[in-house]
């Protein structure tokens, strides 16, 4: 007699119509309060000439909101465990609102920091939003829907390319905050009427500071905190110095350099969905040996300061798609080993350490720039650390790589 063995094949169901619904409100949020949080840079021109900064001051004010907006994801993050989306969202999103009207009476370099320093609530948004997205995927399919939540990054890229248009179509710089703090306001009530957490969600019983010890212990939290400050970082530093460096070095009109800002932003948003996605199907740390591996030679090319047309362009866009890529990657890997109930302290951390990746280059570049002329060595640093992340990546990970599906 033989015996038949029937193979049992595991058929992930879709997740249900709440989960989308829930998932664009997330992402339209992230978009518009991005977009609050990114109001300073295309600006950054424009105070330097006014106020008389120097590029290390310019350089600073735009990097405030990222350094506020990455230290705030980490106590919003374990808020999120513990509150909840349904009453982080809306408020995130009223408390944005502030400081986007304080830019509208501010013009003192002092009381730029300071509406700058509170603009960071915007960019904590992401530490609520991806354990809210989360709850609502299995884990075969949150590489994708956590790619698609980070389009809302694209919001920078609304700020890039219409803050000098609306200036220049309404001859009213104020303008675009009142826009702005309206949006938000809209959003925030949007949110509080519609917002629902997933069901079965977990409320931790620990105090924050246990939660954040235990986010700590994760074997994974610090080694992806570091790669996504390279990845994310890269994003958030190209998006708020981009303008600065295409006008300083190709001479670019701000129209023109925030035009082409805005385009890199594009890609790198697009991009993230796409290495979300490859990472549900072949596995995250391959995605992201090839992102570091590009994202370095890359920026060893441009070091050289090739031709605007078409060979910094290229390399701009190819950069974009790798820092873009890298971040969904990296939180693909996040959704994968972090336990459902961990995932917004560890989210916090992981998104703190992406922002900081994103506060220091600018003042690198800055600084750099200020003492030499050239923002060649920034650029070779910037190619050292994408290779010391590579190397991490295939010799601790890649090993151990697997794709949810």
């Amino acid at each position: 007699m033989t015996a038949t063995a029937t193979a049992t094949v595991a058929v992930v169901p879709p997740p249900r119509r709440a989960a989308y619904l829930n998932l664009g409100i997330a992402t339209v949020g992230m978009l518009v309060s991005f977009w609050a949080w990114g109001l300073i840079s295309p600006l950054g021109p424009t105070y330097k000439d006014e106020l008389g900064l120097s590029s290390f001051q310019q350089s600073f004010l735009v990097a405030v909101p990222v350094l506020v907006g990455a230290l705030g994801r980490i106590p919003v993050g374990a808020l999120t465990d513990k509150l909840g989306a349904r009453v982080m969202l809306p408020v995130l999103s009223f408390l944005t609102v502030l400081p986007v009207l304080a830019l509208s009476i501010f013009d003192s370099y002092g009381m730029l920091l300071l509406a700058g320093f509170f603009l960071g609530i915007g960019g904590t948004f992401f530490a609520s939003g991806v354990p809210y997205v989360n709850a609502w995927f299995p884990p075969e399919r949150r590489g994708t829907a956590i790619g698609i939540f980070g389009l809302g990054t694209g919001g920078t890229a609304i700020g890039a390319f219409y803050t000098s248009r609306l200036i220049d179509w309404t001859g009213d710089r104020d303008f675009q905050f009142y826009l702005v703090a309206g949006v938000l306001a809209a959003f925030g009530v949007i949110a509080a009427l519609l917002v629902r957490d997933a069901p079965g969600r977990k409320v931790p019983d620990e105090l924050f500071g246990s939660r954040f010890r235990e986010a700590l212990k994760q074997r994974v939290t610090l080694p992806l905190a570091l790669l996504y400050s390279v990845s994310f970082g890269g994003f958030v530093a190209f998006g708020v110095y981009l303008p600065t460096y295409l006008k300083e070095v190709y001479d670019l009109s701000q129209d023109s350099a925030s035009t082409r800002a805005a385009g890199f932003t594009i890609v790198a948003v697009l991009c993230r969905v796409i290495g979300g996605y490859l990472s549900d199907r072949v596995g995250p740390a391959k995605v992201l040996t090839v992102t570091y591996t590009l994202l370095g030679l890359m920026a060893v090319w441009q070091a050289f300061t090739p031709a605007l047309t078409p060979w910094a362009t290229v390399t701009f866009l190819v950069m974009a798609g790798m820092v873009g890529a890298g971040s969904g990657a990296v939180f693909a890997l996040v959704a994968i080993v972090t336990p459902k109930e961990k995932v917004g302290t560890v989210t916090g951390l992981v998104g703190a350490a992406g922002g900081l990746g994103g506060f220091v280059p600018p003042l690198v570049m800055g600084a750099v720039y200020s003492g030499t002329g050239s923002y060649a060595i920034g650029l070779m640093l910037l190619s050292d650390v994408a290779f010391a992340a590579l190397v991490y990546t295939a010799v601790k990970l890649l090993g151990r790589d697997r794709a949810a599906g």
